[in-house]
């Protein structure tokens, strides 16, 4: 063998043996694909799933999410009792909890966070999810001040909690982000109260009471987080750290699988499910999720104002086509909005695939064949997924309604802004289910909800939700569900696609990764062993 040959070959034994992902093994550091670089790490005003994986790692509320029931489980909270007429809940804190600056961590320091999370001035989108508790929905909009909140600390570890009606699910709603405690004091020291994107959730300030604590965040790079020796269960924690790559590319994230930079992906791409399938099965992961991918239409835009418009540009998608081969069969087609079967709820309402009536409808609104229609953009997330999706849905467009679209990819922090503030026309869209429950899909809608971003409105709509929750619970609420799906369906501010699947890449070395419906992982439980 000559030299060069000799060299050659010892330099691709040295790349094949040095691995980020064995070393990390031995040092216990889970390398995770995560989608996307991170708006924001305060919980209280982050949208993005990617940036909520990160905060289960820095915080804990009440309650986690137990990834195979996607029930409630003890977490900040040892235990709660919840009184007869389901209007009060008392939350007892574990004794001793502490930040993960040491300092001690009470009952108050969530009804803070709380109140913090409804001040109008902090806009947080997410603030309807404390919308059961007693004055919230009120303080949110401004009309009462945050002290008449129905929570309040009876003493340091003990939380009594008053709604507005009955809630069955509030413990679950309690292990989502919005609701997670933050430290006052350093709130307070970056006067941040009322404000965003100051430099309190910054490596070196940010204080969280999770099982990790921030270490660096390298924009457009990584964010590292280190084991929390303050942590309550400190002990079970066997990971080390976790480093969180926002790599939005997934063909780069695969890339980065095989090259053994990761143990996990965040996504994988289409074209490699079925090449996994039969070469590598035992790294592929195709999991439950409770997640609807769906077009946004900006209905305070013309011609998208017009109902006619938006269902017609819905009844033209093949979504069974779609499922069967741009998706790979990975994912179901969406004739509804809320995933099937979602705590006993299913849309009885559908929609079809239905050119013709797409083709009536078009020409009714005065654009038959496509004549006069203005040539729209269509923004999508920057990634195979979302493009792949979109390019068919444009030809089917093309092909059944005489118009062209144009496909913007961008990354997901513009994307998210564009939607926030309805600065698009067309946009793709993904919802992860905060609790498995139909009124976390639905209740995004709402005439001026603060997720709704379509600009859409409609009393019927809302007048049905807010029925769904004075029923409580039972066959009439989920009546009421139907109610208003069917009016979402028939208005069409949205056109589903398909429901959601986590189609990823996994290391055998990673131990304790459930499969989670909502998404939610408990890093606590998760280790890395040598296969």
């Amino acid at each position: 063998m000559s030299v060069r040959l000799l060299l050659l070959s010892l330099f691709a034994v040295t790349l094949a043996v040095a691995r980020p992902v064995d070393d990390a093994i031995r040092d216990q550091i889970l390398l995770l694909g995560n989608g996307a670089e991170p708006q924001d790490l305060d919980p209280q005003v982050m949208t993005a799933f990617t940036d909520q994986n990160i905060a289960l790692a820095l915080f804990e509320g009440l309650c986690a999410l137990d990834e195979e029931s996607s029930q409630a489980v003890p977490a900040a909270a040892a235990r709660w009792e919840v009184s007869a007429d389901g209007l009060t809940y008392t939350f007892h804190l574990r004794p001793g909890l502490k930040w993960s600056d040491g300092t001690p961590l009470t009952a108050h320091d969530f009804v803070a966070a709380w109140r913090r999370a409804l001040l109008p001035t902090l806009a947080a989108e997410y603030a309807y999810l404390l919308h059961p508790l007693k004055n919230a929905e009120a303080i949110n909009a401004g009309r009462l001040s945050a002290t008449e909140l129905g929570a309040e600390a009876s003493d340091d570890t003990t939380l009594r909690l008053t709604l507005e009606r009955p809630t069955p699910y509030l413990p679950a709603l309690t292990a989502n982000p919005i609701w997670f405690p933050l430290n006052r004091a350093v709130l307070a020291r970056f006067d941040a109260q009322e404000r965003r994107g100051t430099a309190w959730t910054r490596a070196g300030h940010l204080v969280g009471n999770g099982p990790f604590q921030l270490a660096e965040w390298s924009p457009n790079a990584h964010v590292k987080v280190v084991r929390n020796p303050h942590y309550w269960d400190a002990a079970t924690v066997r990971l080390h750290g976790i480093t969180f790559f926002p790599t939005e590319n997934i063909e780069v994230d695969e890339r980065n699988f095989r090259a053994g930079q990761v143990h996990l992906t965040a996504e994988l791409p289409l074209a490699k499910v079925d090449r996994y399938r039969r070469t590598v099965p035992q790294s592929l992961r195709l999991d439950p999720f409770l997640e609807t991918f769906f077009l946004r239409f900006n209905t305070t835009r013309p011609p998208l104002d017009d109902v006619r418009v938006r269902r017609a540009l819905s009844l033209a998608i093949d979504r069974a086509l779609l499922a069967r081969t741009v998706l790979r069969g990975t994912r179901a087609p969406a004739f509804h909005y809320t995933p099937p079967d979602c705590a006993g709820y299913t849309s009885a309402a559908r929609l079809t695939h239905d050119p013709a009536a797409a083709r009536e409808l078009f020409a009714a609104a005065g654009f038959a064949g496509g004549q006069g229609f203005p040539r729209l953009e269509v923004q999508v997330r920057n990634d195979e997924l979302h493009a792949k999706v979109l390019e068919v849905i444009q030809a089917m467009w093309a092909r059944e309604l005489g118009i062209t679209v144009t496909i913007a990819p961008m990354e997901q922090k513009t994307w998210v802004q564009n939607q926030q503030t309805l600065n698009y026309a067309i946009s793709t869209a993904r919802w992860v289910g905060d609790f498995v429950d139909p009124v976390t899909f639905l209740d995004m809608f709402v005439g001026g909800g603060t997720n709704n971003w379509t600009g859409w409105a409609d009393t019927r709509y809302d007048a049905a939700l807010a029925a769904a929750a004075r029923a409580g619970s039972g066959g009439e609420r989920l009546a009421h569900f139907q109610t208003a799906e069917a009016r979402l369906l028939e208005a069409s501010p949205v056109a589903p696609v398909f429901f959601g699947v986590r189609s990823y890449l996994i290391h055998p070395a990673v131990r304790g990764w459930a499969p989670a419906l909502l998404g939610f992982h408990q890093y606590k439980k998760v280790y890395l062993q040598a296969p």
